[in-house]
């Protein structure tokens, strides 16, 4: 056996690398990435996160432009601004709500814009 490959229990004929196993990133790194996926993992969040990426929007208008009442959009507001995936600011009465500008906000949009081109053609001809 060559000390440069550890030992595996199954030997499929394909060295394992060691530095494949020394180069991946902790585990934490992963939960760390998993709790943002978990952000986004609901259909209504998501759709509410892309909305923010385009405009800076009120609970009330959100809810009209998502077809949901406002206490609905009010909780996935919370959860979206909590994971730091929006921000708020006020304005007299009313709270308006924007993606933040982050380097994490715009890598996500733009994964999003680009799955649902892959994934989602409009069958109205509106899209490729």
């Amino acid at each position: 056996m060559n000390d440069n490959y550890p030992s595996l229990p199954h030997d499929h004929g394909q060295p394992f690398e060691k530095d494949v196993k020394n180069h991946m990133p902790p585990q934490q790194s992963f939960a760390t990435l998993a709790e943002i996926y978990k952000e986004l993992g609901d259909e209504s969040r998501l759709r509410i996160f892309y909305l923010l990426c385009h405009v800076e929007e009120c609970v009330i208008n959100i809810s009209s432009m998502v077809d949901m009442s406002s206490p609905a959009v009010s909780h996935h507001l919370r959860q979206l601004k909590s994971g730091g995936l929006i921000t708020s600011r006020r304005s007299g009465k009313e709270v308006y709500y924007k993606a933040s500008d982050t380097d994490k906000t715009r890598l996500l949009h733009s994964m999003i814009e680009a799955m649902m081109e892959i994934a989602c053609p409009w069958e109205d001809g509106n899209q490729k």
